[in-house]
């Protein structure tokens, strides 16, 4: 395979790098100069297939978006959060996407993998074994036992490519499909009922997702343009601020993700405080990335309505806050 004809990773940072320095110019690059066409190319039926059949699992096709993702719940784990048993969908699920570039000569992939503190490292050797890179490692939650970290993983290729290089890296892995449990049967009591969601909704201003006893918001950054990689990131490759539920309406846990621009960081800081939700972790999530993205994870307890008024108060924050607002002496 003649692998010149692949935009590279470190070819697309010097082009992210050459952008950023005309957005400290003054200048704002037109998409035409961060891309050479303005629509992600499809995924091929034959490329999805050979994504599914590679990693061992049936994924999810976003046409919108362009992007295939496989679910990687840890469906061996039993976890508490505050010593109170929480389900896998509240926020212990990992996941693999693929998209191709702007320019269709090659493809991305983004992972955010759940991992016990021990599998870290072994984790991190496959992957650069097998020519995959580690973006992030961090936490997500307080309180959760045990304990839990997140490691994203990316790499630059053919889908067919990616799929394999990801399926060898998490084969001798717990969070390898062929190696996980069968999910637990589907619980009788799911988070229709455990929620009040037309209120939940109408506080949010979304429409959320029921999954098993939970229930979860995901909402994309429609008002930006992130390039990373020669792609665009997108809510279904890992640029969106989410909620998830668990619990019932009256005392509920909430636990999510706020995707922020470096100038918002603080003010979206400043609104959850100020509705009583902790602040758990501020993270990159990858590399290259233009606008540069902070993810920012909360946690919080009390009633759901209560819990959703506080995440609404983040969302209102994103794309209004001035750009270059931090103080510079």
């Amino acid at each position: 395979m003649n692998t010149e004809r692949f935009f590279s990773r470190r070819n697309w940072l010097l082009a992210s790098g050459m952008l950023g320095s005309a957005h400290l110019l003054g200048l704002k690059p037109s998409l035409a100069e961060a891309s050479n066409v303005a629509k992600t190319p499809a995924l091929t039926a034959d490329e999805i297939a050979a994504i599914e059949a590679a990693i061992g699992k049936k994924g999810n096709y976003n046409e919108g978006q362009a992007v295939h993702t496989t679910p990687l719940p840890r469906n061996d784990l039993k976890v508490t959060v505050k010593g109170e048993p929480v389900p896998i969908p509240f926020g212990f699920g990992g996941w693999a996407s693929i998209k191709k570039t702007l320019d269709g000569k090659s493809a991305v992939l983004m992972s955010d993998t759940v991992l016990l503190e021990e599998e870290v490292n072994p984790l991190i050797s496959a992957a650069q074994a097998n020519g995959l890179e580690i973006g992030a490692i961090h936490n997500h939650f307080f309180y959760e036992q045990p304990r839990i970290f997140y490691m994203h993983l990316h790499g630059m290729g053919t889908p067919q490519d990616l799929a394999k290089k990801f399926a060898a890296t998490i084969k001798d892995a717990k969070i390898s499909p062929a190696n996980q449990p069968a999910p637990a049967a589907a619980a009788t009591t799911t988070g229709k009922e455990l929620f009040d969601i037309p209120a939940l909704d109408a506080i949010v201003k979304y429409t959320g997702v029921v999954n098993g006893p939970t229930y979860k918001y995901t909402v994309g950054r429609d008002d930006l343009t992130a390039m990373a990689m020669g792609a665009e990131m997108t809510a279904a490759i890992g640029l969106n601020s989410w909620a998830s539920f668990a619990g019932n309406k009256d005392n509920a846990h909430i636990a999510g993700d706020i995707a922020m621009l470096e100038d918002e960081v603080n003010t979206v800081i400043k609104a959850l405080r100020a509705n009583d939700l902790e602040v758990v972790a501020l993270h990159n999530h990858m590399f290259g990335e233009n606008p540069r993205i902070i993810f920012l994870h909360y946690y919080g307890r009390g009633p759901a309505a209560t819990l959703a008024k506080g995440f609404r108060s983040a969302l209102d924050v994103l794309g209004k806050v001035p750009k270059s607002s931090h103080t510079t002496h």
